[in-house]
């Protein structure tokens, strides 16, 4: 039963969302923390930032006063607070894409270890992962949706009070006073955000939203009392549907249209409908219905047989995928901007995929991490049965990525380039992995004071994961070398003059560059003790009396002299060599020389 100490708290969280956000606002204009207009953005006016820190402020106020404790509520708030710090520091310094995902899963990585998954599978390992794209998922999804005066922070508030109201329903009424007073925050901040907004949430906000409802979704779906299958399934996702919706909508058209879905852009669901003629208020207020309207149904499809849920969700289903056709076909862009500099859709696609590819390191190490984990178990205790399993995966593997994804990130991991990968780069990984494997040890021993795991494990799983490290970073230049690509047939037979450092870097210059259109055959070099040797695959002749030969020989009709010390009789005698084979002549030289004041100005 609530009591008045119960509503109190809900009272406590929109008076302080009510207080606070003028206050943030008026701080974050006189510190210049302004959000200026954009061509990809649809605010056209300056703008205060940082209303997240008045919503985070509420929230944390309200429940360190009158609302009751939650099981796992800490979880929930304490993760979400560690997404408002990072989401902060991107407002105010702009960190990169893959050092916000490294955070998101460390704070994905602390919910699943406390427990809180979705139970959608018979598989422990299976509902992690699906736990993990879930939070992160859902955390991006409103940070996209954060596009428009008030659509964030009101969809968020439906949200929170359709999910309260679900966990009411289910006997869990401490969850549902905490969903409550969540949903009157983003009430109270809405005040001052909806359009016209005088004030924008700003990543810390958004972050923190998705965040904080993303998991306590899982308070509902692990704690409820309701265990049927469709709603297990679906009210979570129906309960969050319009980001979801949105965040696939954009995708999917800005990949057929070969856009880059990173960048920013003025196509999202509240965009087009605007393009169709709506006003901005009428276009949040329209999504705002949609989002009760799959509150709604989450709400039914609760307490109905399943064979009738799922009819009503295949109707509701097909329903927004109508809608979703309809608003892919509104152009909201000029017939230039349509167009990606002639790139087509596939193209564009793979550009955009190696632009993001410190995302793919972050979630290749997350796999790597896993993969030497259990292979360190498997190789010291054999086939693992399913409570060790579940010891293994379920309780430690979160604990270990957490800790091995920040100690990668502190040592310098993701700042390499992988095609460039050397040994000091192998310095950076060794130092990352045995930071991350001593912090990963103290951490457990701090947890679980170390019982039950095996110092052997710890050390096995140290040595294989630097191995499986270094060999996903080395194998790409491993692959460039055995495989320099295609050699062209339609370029000049060259020559390389000059069999060492410099000789290697030209040759790497003409192999990469289509515009000197020519075709190394080989190296001579006047060095007896280089003769016959290979350099990338190409021979090394002996020049001593013999260069006029070796160009007839080889057909050359190029020859390049990398070497920088040659003298002038050398340098004659290669000219005379090269006019009695009917080949042409070229020197490299590298020049290193000062930009006048005069030529930047012209620029």
């Amino acid at each position: 039963m609530l009591n008045s100490i119960d509503i109190l708290g809900v009272a406590v969280a929109l008076a302080a969302a009510l207080v606070l956000t003028p206050l943030v606002r008026l701080l974050a204009r006189r510190w210049g923390l302004v959000s200026q207009p954009r061509g990809d953005r649809w605010a056209k006016k300056p703008t205060a930032l940082l209303g997240g820190v008045a919503i985070f402020a509420s929230i944390a106020v309200a429940h360190a006063t009158f609302l009751p404790e939650v099981p796992h509520g800490w979880v929930v708030l304490g993760a979400s607070a560690f997404l408002f710090a990072v989401g902060l520091v991107d407002d105010i310094r702009n960190l990169k894409p893959y050092q916000k995902l490294v955070a998101q899963l460390m704070a994905a990585a602390l919910v699943v270890m406390a427990g809180l998954t979705l139970p959608w599978t018979g598989s422990a390992l299976v509902n992690m992962a699906l736990t993990v794209f879930w939070l992160v998922g859902i955390t991006n999804a409103v940070n996209l949706l954060d596009n428009m005066d008030g659509l964030a922070a009101g969809v968020g508030a439906i949200a929170a009070g359709f999910l309260a109201a679900s966990f009411f329903a289910s006997g869990q009424t401490v969850e549902g006073l905490f969903l409550t007073a969540f949903a009157a925050t983003l009430i109270g901040f809405l005040v001052y955000n909806f359009n016209p907004a005088s004030i924008f949430m700003g990543d810390c906000g958004s972050m923190f939203i998705g965040f904080f409802l993303a998991s306590a979704a899982l308070l509902h779906v692990t704690g409820g009392r309701s265990r049927g299958v469709v709603p297990v399934l679906a009210v979570p996702v129906l309960l969050l549907l319009i980001p979801i919706f949105d965040t696939t909508l954009v995708t999917l058209v800005r990949k057929l249209a070969g856009r880059a879905v990173s960048q920013g852009g003025r196509d999202h669901t509240s965009h087009r409908l605007v393009a169709l003629g709506l006003s901005e208020r009428k276009a949040v207020c329209l999504l705002y219905a949609l989002a009760a309207l799959a509150g709604l149904v989450a709400t039914l499809v609760r307490h109905m047989p399943a064979d009738v849920a799922l009819a009503v969700l295949a109707a509701f289903t097909i329903g927004l995928t109508l809608l979703g056709i309809h608003l892919a076909g509104v152009k909201v862009y000029e017939e230039s901007a349509e167009r990606t500099e002639g790139k087509p859709p596939l193209v564009a696609f793979l550009v955009d995929l190696s632009y993001k590819r410190r995302v793919f390191e972050v979630l290749l190490d997350v796999v790597l991490i896993g993969l030497a984990y259990y292979l360190a178990n498997l190789l010291v205790f054999g086939p693992l049965h399913e409570e060790a399993m579940q010891t293994v995966l379920v309780h430690t593997l979160p604990v270990l990525v957490c800790v091995k994804l920040f100690a990668f990130l502190a040592a310098g991991v993701y700042r390499g380039v992988w095609r460039y990968v050397g040994l000091s780069n192998l310095a950076v990984y060794v130092k990352g992995v045995v930071g991350g494997s001593a912090l990963s040890v103290l951490v457990l021993l701090a947890l679980f004071r170390f019982e039950g795991f095996s110092r052997a494990v710890f050390v096995l799983d140290g040595l294989l994961l630097l191995a499986l490290l270094c060999g996903s970073r080395f194998a790409f230049r491993l692959l460039r070398n055995l495989l320099p690509g295609t050699p062209r047939s339609d370029g000049q037979r060259a020559l390389i003059y000059g069999a060492d450092d410099e000789g290697e870097l030209l040759l790497r210059v003409m192999r990469h560059d289509a515009t000197l259109r020519c075709v190394p055959v080989g190296f001579v070099d006047d060095d007896p003790m280089k003769k016959g040797k290979i350099i990338h695959g190409l021979r090394v002749f002996g020049g001593n009396g013999a260069f006029e030969t070796i160009c007839r020989e080889q057909r050359i009709e190029v020859v390049y002299v990398s070497a920088t010390r040659v003298s002038v009789e050398r340098l004659e005698e290669l000219r005379n060599g090269c006019i009695g084979a009917g080949a042409a002549l070229h020197r490299m030289r590298i020049v290193i020389e000062p930009v006048e004041t005069s030529e930047t100005d012209s620029l």
